[in-house]
């Protein structure tokens, strides 16, 4: 029995923006948002995901990654018991729920690094922090330094080499287990985490919850660093992210079979987007509208964990500025998108059905089988049976012959489920793919 998240599609929210929560928590007692977030619950099993990736969920001054409290649900969301609740709705929709987790760093505001404001070197928390030197004063005012994210100071470095940081933190990932119910974490800025710390955090979770998730936020860099048996199971692959987008702008399929075959090492393992909290819509970086369908195709098809990101099933825009990142995070009302559904809606949930109906897709062997700049086709195999994606990024029709590296005698079309059968003949596959489209085609051997 392989675990969930080998085989799941995610929707990702961002919920103080999608809930419309005050930017900054100057709240004095816990909201009811979570009330309004159960209704997305049926929309997110209908679009075909069977795992949701929330956060940040707990308590912080702003953004939600300036946490002030780690065991407390963010105020201006709801109580830990709502949350609680929320996590138990969506399991019995047949949803996991992975949460982020804020271990690099913390708001001013949390009771550890106030301590040290107020005792200084007395402070049981002075080595808590990493750089803490009571020699000079930090840019914020404090009459003590300290090693901060980015230089951001209102984001202090924790000391993840400490033991009772590290014993903290795994006593509030047990809690969050015990009472929130979670199935899952993504790591943020894992990419600056302690190794040992993720080792021994892989180490703790796999006991504490059989098939428990760690995925981690990585922009650069070798993945297969952090993807392996003794730390996480996954890393946001940032890779094909920018091949997916840029590759369609440039007319360049080769951009993205060559990343795909880069990392085919650890692809399947791998958290595939085409958009987050932190990126542009892919709507907004795409020069042609119309490439939605192939870019959605291939985050479906191809190795990975596709992610869906709230609000991009409808085709909606979104780009940051220098100033804020609000664009990419709005308030959505439900009842109004659900009158947006439209074609890119209906394509997001029928590939969803084939990703999860189709277990060639989730550990197939990747086959690169036909590829120009403007289209593209691979396979993926499994025992005796694959699935045969194609894709035209193209503004007319294609007409590709395409060799099948097994004997079968019929490919059927699983993007449209009234089309007949198409004959394999001398061991290739002959179709036409619309501009801008695709299809996939399951076939069995002969």
């Amino acid at each position: 029995m392989k675990p969930w998240y080998q085989k799941a599609v995610f929707y990702h929210i961002y919920p103080l923006g999608l809930l419309g929560a005050p930017k900054t928590n100057h709240e004095t007692s816990a909201a009811c948002r979570f009330d309004e977030l159960l209704q997305w619950i049926p929309h997110i099993r209908d679009l075909g995901c069977t795992a949701l990736y929330i956060g940040p969920v707990f308590e912080s001054t702003g953004h939600g990654y300036d946490t002030r409290d780690l065991r407390l649900v963010d105020r201006r969301l709801g109580t830990n018991e709502d949350f609680t609740n929320f996590v138990d709705q969506c399991h019995e929709h047949g949803i996991r729920v992975a949460v982020d987790a804020v271990f690099n760093h913390t708001g001013r505001e949390f009771p550890a690094f106030r301590d040290i404001q107020e005792k200084r070197e007395a402070s049981p928390y002075k080595d808590w922090y990493r750089g803490v030197n009571f020699g000079w004063g930090s840019p914020m005012g404090d009459s003590f330094g300290y090693e901060a994210w980015q230089g951001h100071y209102e984001l202090p470095c924790l000391n993840l080499q400490n033991p009772a940081v590290r014993e903290y933190l795994m006593d509030t990932v047990k809690f969050w287990i015990d009472t929130l119910h979670i199935d899952g974490l993504r790591l943020d800025c894992a990419n600056v985490l302690d190794f040992a710390f993720m080792k021994e955090l892989r180490s703790c979770t796999a006991s504490m919850k059989e098939d428990f998730w760690l995925m981690g936020e990585v922009i650069h860099g070798e993945y297969g660093r952090w993807v392996n048996g003794e730390m996480l199971h996954s890393v946001t692959n940032y890779e094909l992210h920018k091949a997916l987008y840029s590759g369609h702008n440039d007319h360049n399929y080769f951009e993205i079979a060559h990343n795909v075959k880069r990392l085919e090492s650890v692809g399947r393992a791998l958290y595939t987007f085409t958009d987050n909290h932190d990126e542009d819509r892919i709507a907004s970086k795409l020069r042609e509208p119309d490439h939605l369908f192939p870019v959605y195709q291939l985050l479906f098809t191809l190795p990975g964990i596709p992610s869906v990101y709230y609000g991009s099933e409808w085709g909606i825009q979104g780009a940051r500025t220098r100033e804020s990142d609000e664009a990419l995070r709005p308030a959505l009302s439900l009842k109004d998108m659900e009158q947006k559904t439209g074609p890119i809606t209906d394509h997001i949930a029928a590939l969803a059905r084939i990703h999860r109906d189709n277990p060639e897709l989730h550990d197939g062997t990747y086959k690169e089988l036909l590829l120009t700049n403007r289209q593209y086709a691979f396979g993926r195999l499994g025992e005796n049976t694959m699935i045969l994606s194609a894709v035209n990024n193209d503004s007319q029709p294609a007409a590709l012959s395409i060799p099948v590296p097994f004997p079968a005698s019929q490919a059927i079309n699983l993007l449209d489920a009234e089309a007949p059968s198409i004959p394999v003949e001398n061991g290739r596959l002959s179709v036409t793919l619309p501009p801008s489209g695709g299809a996939i085609f399951k076939l069995r051997e002969a």
